[in-house]
């Protein structure tokens, strides 16, 4: 119902800056929260971000506040993921999800991108 797709990612120096970005198709007149999650190999995918529905409202987890920045644009369909000070522990495939209660379980999310993979060398 909705697809979304992440771009952005690719091999970068530790200290560098990228900008991840995610559109969305399909059922884009609906409301959702938005956030990004990580997976790194044999881990878990875990929470990064949220956005809310408004674009007021923004959640980060405590590794990368400071560093990382949600945002979106409603009339483009889009959200980014910036991120600054990369550090080779942010080494990963990035995805993008919809929800529409949010929170920090990836089971709260029932639309996910394909995952656009960072990688963060020393």
């Amino acid at each position: 119902q909705v697809h979304l797709v992440e771009s952005g990612g690719g091999l970068v120096q530790a200290g560098d800056s990228v900008r991840l970005s995610c559109v969305a198709s399909g059922r884009t007149d609906s409301s959702y929260v938005m956030g990004w999650f990580r997976q790194a190999p044999g881990k878990e995918r875990d929470f990064v971000a949220s956005i809310s529905k408004t674009g007021i409202n923004t959640i980060y987890v405590d590794s990368v506040k400071g560093r990382f920045t949600i945002s979106r644009d409603r009339a483009r369909n889009m959200v980014f993921l910036q991120m600054n000070s990369l550090k080779p522990k942010d080494t990963a495939v990035y995805y993008c999800a919809a929800s529409w209660v949010g929170g920090s379980s990836g089971a709260k999310y029932p639309y996910w991108g394909q995952g656009t993979r960072v990688t963060v060398s020393s």
